[in-house]
């Protein structure tokens, strides 16, 4: 009898992902073609000539037709680099536009209204709009169909054709803000490692995230007094760090680090912090130690005790 070989090996799983990122670049690089050649309808046969012309004052082309050359050049920008198959550096040279999508998206209500109060008013507007509209290129279409006052909710595609690219919109949209949030925690870990004095503490490493930080008290086990920590939460460690002395003259604005806890052998529990007067008190037990810390105020012992609880618990899942 014939031995059945598992289809689903290494390299079949690698072309799936290949076909499945070719399609998505396909149809994202026709999603950026049909936007352009819109754009570009607008950019052409209105804005250009509105400014030439003065139709309309500075202001209210500025409101009606927002960034369109910014946002003009940046999707040129990416379908050149879609072109030449490149979607990652593509799509992160156009993460540095989206801001002016996020402008722009806060703005189309405000858009939408001046437009159509500008053609209730303006007569030689609503004539110059109507006459533009007749052109073959608009193909029947009205600005207002150019213009993306329409949003669709992802819940109006219907359409069997138009499901696989809403969904690799989406896979895209996740991949532009995975983007983001790793240059974003990047930074978060750059910014800790400039506090801590000196390089012993290796903070920068590939694959860490930044959680929280905050001042907490450490209770000591002998009766001393409470000592103030200033506490770094990365997805792997805990970092406790005091102020280096205010009279030192290059680390006086600088952390010195105290302790690193690994996170996973650690095992977080709450100590008391039942009423608001209180505060609370976290007990975290490591291998070789046992940390007491304190907070005066309950919600941010409930806060760190969630963060902590999270943190560890992903190290199982590691």
């Amino acid at each position: 009898t014939a031995v059945l070989m598992p289809t689903n090996t290494v390299e079949d799983q690698r072309a799936r992902w290949e076909r499945k990122r070719s399609r998505t670049a396909k149809e994202l690089l026709e999603t950026e073609h049909n936007y352009l050649e819109q754009l570009d309808l607008v950019l052409t046969y209105f804005v250009t000539i509105l400014k030439a012309k003065g139709t309309l004052k500075p202001a209210v082309l500025e409101t009606v037709f927002g960034p369109l050359e910014s946002l003009y050049s940046a999707s040129h920008v990416l379908s050149l680099h879609l072109e030449k198959g490149n979607l990652g550096p593509g799509l992160e040279n156009f993460c540095q536009s989206l801001d002016l999508y996020g402008h722009y998206a806060e703005n189309l209500e405000q858009a939408n209204k001046t437009l159509k109060e500008q053609l209730r008013k303006n007569k030689s507007f609503r004539r110059f709009k109507k006459l533009q509209e007749t052109r073959p290129q608009f193909q029947g279409r009205e600005l207002e169909d150019l213009l993306p006052f329409k949003y669709e909710t992802l819940r109006g595609y219907q359409g069997k054709g138009k499901r696989n690219a809403v969904k690799s919109v989406c896979e895209v949209s996740q991949w532009v803000q995975d983007i983001l949030d790793k240059r974003e925690n990047s930074l978060q870990l750059l910014r800790v490692q400039k506090l801590l004095k000196g390089q012993k503490t290796q903070v920068l490493t590939p694959g860490r995230w930044y959680i929280r930080e905050g001042w907490l008290s450490v209770v000591p086990s002998k009766g001393e007094e409470l000592k103030r920590r200033m506490f770094f939460l990365f997805s792997d460690i805990l970092i406790a760090a005091k102020p280096c002395h205010p009279l030192h003259l290059l680390n006086s604005n600088k952390l010195s680090c105290r302790a690193v806890y690994p996170l996973h052998q650690c095992s977080v529990d709450k100590v008391f912090g039942h009423t608001r007067s209180q505060g609370g008190l976290l007990s975290l037990s490591f291998p070789h130690k046992t940390l007491l810390l304190m907070s005066c105020n309950q919600q941010d012992i409930n806060d760190w005790y969630r963060s902590l609880t999270a943190a560890v618990s992903s190290q199982d899942t590691r």
